[in-house]
């Protein structure tokens, strides 16, 4: 049995669904159930045995502590967050409460838990915390690429309440002796994607005809992960990272938030859905928006692990996706 915490939410529910594409070890999905959350994602797993939901808040000591005594856990994948960066700007106190008091709450009980295990199932207990590489802040153009050991830097109040996190995951492990795993994860696109983010809402604007927007002038960069391929790391970390270590996670997929919205275009009129020129429309830029972010994957890779997905082939998999939920996409338009 494993515990995902925010497994409503895109990635975890990304997560959950390809953990169980064999499902020879159930999950628990504990999620609050904000805006983001989508159950509707994890709707092919309502009869299935392997999987139970929990609604609920991290920052509910009490309850994690029921929750981890009654399914008796042998792993958590923390991705329960508020991510969103514009959100963080406008109301900043959210993610202070679920990112940063939501994480402590959750460790708390948790090490309670873990101390209360047998020697056998401590020393095979996991504590993997998803995080991010925006808490490296920004680098410019001909900057390297971070590795795990780089400072610390965030930018705005999501970066700085995740990095806060982190810091609080790696205390509990120097301090208590919880085991943990740390992963910093780059900009993830694919299937149940909220559609305020950049790519789902690029999608919907184009297909009503409707230009699409950027912030500034097009050349903020990201590394771009296929969410299946980020998954897919994050399972292998639990059974090959190392207690204690931090481990980068991206697929050296940089790309301008222009390049990125012409992959789209591109995506859509090879689906003969475009007959019309591209449509650019740049906003007035985000306070406090980072140039430029880029991880040195080398130390996962030697582990083991390294992406599949093309970038080229993820971008038209993703459009597809939503081309064929016009459902989902109305229902969280």
């Amino acid at each position: 049995m494993i515990l995902v915490t925010g497994g409503a939410g895109f990635i975890g529910s990304n997560f959950i669904l390809h953990w169980l594409r064999d499902p020879n070890e159930a999950v628990v999905n504990f999620d609050k159930l904000t805006y983001a959350s989508n159950l509707g994602a994890l709707s092919s797993l309502k009869s299935s045995p392997a999987y139970n939901f929990i609604q609920g808040d991290i920052a509910n000591k009490e309850l994690v502590g029921c929750i981890l005594k009654q399914f008796h856990p042998r792993a958590i994948i923390h991705f329960a967050a508020e991510t969103h960066v514009d959100r963080a700007i406008d109301k900043p106190v959210d993610f202070i409460q679920t990112n940063i008091v939501g994480t402590f709450c959750l460790l708390d009980a948790t090490y309670h838990y873990w101390q209360r295990l047998v020697p056998s199932e401590q020393d095979n207990f996991r504590f993997l915390h998803v995080s991010t590489d925006e808490v490296y802040g920004s680098l410019s153009a001909s900057d390297s690429p971070v590795t795990e050991k780089a400072r610390y830097a965030p930018s705005n109040p999501y970066a700085a309440t995740k990095a806060s996190s982190d810091h609080l995951v790696n205390a509990w492990h120097k301090t208590y002796g919880l085991p943990i795993l740390l992963s910093h994860a780059s900009n993830n696109y694919g299937a149940f994607q909220h559609i305020e983010k950049l790519i789902p809402a690029t999608v919907m604007r184009l297909l009503r005809n409707e230009p699409a927007l950027i912030y500034g002038d097009g050349s903020y960069t990201r590394d771009w992960l296929y969410v299946i391929d980020h998954c897919c790391a994050l399972e292998y970390l639990l059974m090959h990272g190392k207690v204690g270590e931090t481990y980068a996670i991206a697929a050296g997929n940089e790309k301008t938030n222009l390049a990125v919205v012409d992959a789209i275009f591109d995506a859509l009129s090879s689906l003969q859905l475009m007959s019309a020129p591209l449509k650019i429309e740049f906003v007035k830029d985000r306070l406090g928006h980072d140039k430029r972010y880029a991880m040195d994957t080398t130390k996962i890779r030697h582990l083991g692990w390294q992406p599949c997905e093309d970038f080229t082939d993820g971008i038209l998999k993703t459009v597809s996706w939503y081309l064929s939920h016009p459902l989902w996409v109305q229902q969280h338009g």
